[in-house]
Formats: C-alpha cells, structure tokens, sequence
C-alpha cells in the first residue's frame, strides 16, 4: 500500500494545522492508504530524509482535534525556493528517492503563494520522468493573497485577531482627552486585506478612523491632512497602516528602517511604516504619537481563530488529498463563496500554474477615493470570515497545543 506525505511551508497561521488535520483525516478513511508522514521544515524535511510517521503521533482522535487549534506549523516551516530541475538535477533525484524510500504515493504541500511554486515544479518533474506520486497544493496564506480563490484559509482568524486588537487598543487610548496618535503597522507587502480586515472594528466603535493600504501610493502631505482633520473631531485618532505602503516612486515608507535581507524568494524583510509616520506626526503636528507594530502576533493568535476558518481549513486539505487519490497532480484545492446570506462556500481544485508566483490585491473600488479608507464591499466580504468561536483545550488555565516534534 502506498503512503501520504504531507509538508507545511512559509509562514505560519493559525488555521494550518487545520488543513493538516483535514488531509489526515481523510487519508485515514482510504482502504488505499497505508500511512500518513510529515516532512518536517517543509520541503527541507524531504531532502534531509527528516520525515515521522503522524499515523502514530496521531493515533488518538484527541490528538488531532488537538492539532486542529493548534496555532502555526506544528511540522516546521522554510522558505526554500527550488531551482528548475535541469539546473539542479541532483535535489530533485533526492526528493524522489527519498519519496519512493518511503512509498509515496501522494504528496500535500500545504503553503501560499511561493510553496505553490514548489509544487508546480516537482509535479513537471515528476511528469518528466514518468513518476506516478502525485504532487497536489493546499492553500495557506494569513495574506489572503492567493489567486483562483475567494479567501485563504488562516486570513480570517488573523483578520479575527486584528479586529480584536484594534478595538481593545481603541478602548486604551480613547481613556485620554489628550490628543494623540496611534499608527498600527498589519502585515502585507503588496495586498492590503489584513489592514483592511481592521474596518469591522469601525461597525463597534468608529475606529481606526484611518486605514492605508499598499494598492493605493502613500502621500505624507495627505497623510498628514487627514489626521490633522480627524483630530478636529476627536481627542485621539487610531491609524492602521499595511507593512507596505509606498510612495507613488515606489519605494516603501518604511524602507529607511529596512536592513535591506531579503528571503530566498527575493521578498525584502519589511518593518518600519509606522515608526516613520510617528516621526512624521510629531514633527509636523507636534502632538502624541505612538507607533505599534503587531508583528509576529498577527499569525498565531489560536485564542482568537475563527471556526468558520478552521472548518474550510479541514475541508481544503481533505479535497487536495480527495482529488489525489482520484488520480489528479499538479492542482491546488480551492474554495469559492456561494453565498454571504446564509454564508456558504464550495470546493474545486485547479492547476497550480494559476497560483503559483501570482497575488491577488485589493480591489480599487473596495478603497475609498482618498485611499485612506475602505468601503462597504470590503465590509461585506470580511464579515462572515472572522465569523464562530472555538472551544481550546487548557491545561493549568493555559492553551494546550500539541508538539508533534521528536
């Protein structure tokens, strides 16, 4: 009997574990299956043979609704960008021979954009050779930035957290009469939706009253406009800026912050938007201004997941590892929306060529004309993703995760 193989990439999410889960889950109910690895540090753990047998971590049903509200990847991550095969024949002869150690006969790599990538090259590559292991994707992205679909699994628990941390941020400054600034810097090089997700915290409290996201060039004078103008009407203004933001040369606000490293994907390290805009208020407002950054919190809030995300999470890695099993390579699963009222999505799959090394970005229309908010479309579509509450399992009043490391 052949085996399943399954890998995380890229960076971490509360729902991830999730689609672990969902892939294992159905792999356990196939008379074809014999057992169920898992790469650890991704596509590292299949070059250095570093693969454990989860038919034995998770033998008992608890365990894996353990992993299912376990935050970030509970088999390591990398971020590792495969060259092409025939400039680099002898890392896609060991990929194979260690599958085959193995018996693989299907692969899950669960990861965003850039995993995607891998996942269409070893598909070629093993189309190439005649390799019948099929090589599928399933999608993981806290950016929502993934093509073919209508959201990521792991955005809207993110999105879940940032709405929460943002007004409980608000109830803090709002305690002072004193004017004040707060300029909050959300994940997202490129696509704006996790900065935007903070506008469902407007429907509680009217805040942040500004919101600025990399789809539109960032101007200082305008910037500066529009918070002396909010400060007209209230005593504190609540700012939330996308790690990317640029000016219309293109070049990031927070780029004289930056160390210039970058991933093997060629992606700069970014940090630094609101620092700089705090400088930028105190100097030309002279008022209180504070710069927050959520930083890694952002990814692996699993106190704060929503169920709705989880779910379609499960659901996505069951329908990769289904459409494997049915004979299909090279194809990610997907979700599209059905309907906001009552909420409903499907599930396909589609070439990974349609995903792989592409993003998708906020919508224009969805950003107000000054660019410095966003609209109700955006609010529309947001709602039900940071929708349902999940019960974590506690031990000594503390979450209770599963470590699936030796």
């Amino acid at each position: 009997m052949k085996n399943v193989l399954v890998a995380q990439s890229g960076g971490p999410s509360v729902a991830i574990n999730a689609t672990l889960a969902g892939i294992f889950e159905r792999a356990v109910t196939s008379k074809d299956i014999g057992h169920v690895f898992g790469a650890l540090y991704g596509i590292k753990g299949i070059i250095n043979d570093n693969i454990i047998n989860l038919s034995k971590k998770l033998a008992n049903p608890s365990a894996v609704k353990q992993l299912i509200s376990t935050p970030s990847s509970a088999l390591g991550s990398c971020r590792i960008k495969l060259k092409d095969h025939k400039e680099d024949p002898h890392t896609y002869k060991t990929i194979f021979n260690n599958l085959s150690k193995h018996n693989i006969g299907w692969f899950v790599y669960i990861g965003g954009n850039d995993s995607m990538d891998t996942v269409l090259k070893l598909a070629n590559y093993a189309k190439s050779i005649g390799s019948d292991i099929s090589i599928m994707g399933a999608p993981k992205t806290i950016d929502n930035d993934l093509c073919g679909m209508d959201h990521s699994p792991g955005f809207g628990s993110a999105a879940k957290y940032i709405c929460t941390t943002f007004l409980e941020l608000w109830y803090d400054i709002k305690a002072y009469d004193v004017p004040a600034v707060t300029i909050v810097e959300v994940m997202g090089r490129h696509a704006g939706w996790l900065t935007a997700s903070c506008a469902l915290t407007k429907l509680n409290c009217g805040a942040p009253q500004l919101i600025y996201l990399p789809e539109v060039p960032f101007d200082n004078k305008c910037f500066i406009d529009d918070v002396r103008e909010n400060l007209s009407y209230y005593p504190t203004v609540l700012v939330a800026v996308s790690e990317g933001i640029k000016h219309a040369s293109g070049s990031f606000v927070g780029e004289s912050e930056q160390s210039g490293v970058a991933d093997a994907f060629g992606h700069k390290y970014l940090s630094g938007a609101a620092r700089v805009l705090e400088s930028l208020v105190r100097k030309e407002i002279g008022c209180k201004a504070r710069a927050i950054d959520l930083s890694l919190m952002q990814r692996s809030a699993g106190h704060l997941a929503s169920s709705n995300d989880l779910t379609e999470a499960r659901l996505l890695g069951a329908t990769a590892l289904d459409r494997a099993l049915n004979g299909v390579s090279g194809e990610v699963s997907v979700l599209h929306r059905v309907s906001d009222s009552p909420y409903s999505v499907s599930y396909d799959t589609v070439p990974v060529s349609e995903i792989a090394n592409q993003e998708k970005l906020v919508p224009r229309e969805w950003i107000n004309k000054r660019g410095n908010n966003v609209t109700q479309d955006m609010i529309r579509y947001l709602t039900p993703l940071v929708g349902g509450e999940i019960g974590i399992q506690t031990h000594d009043s503390m979450p209770s995760y599963i470590d699936l490391h030796p």
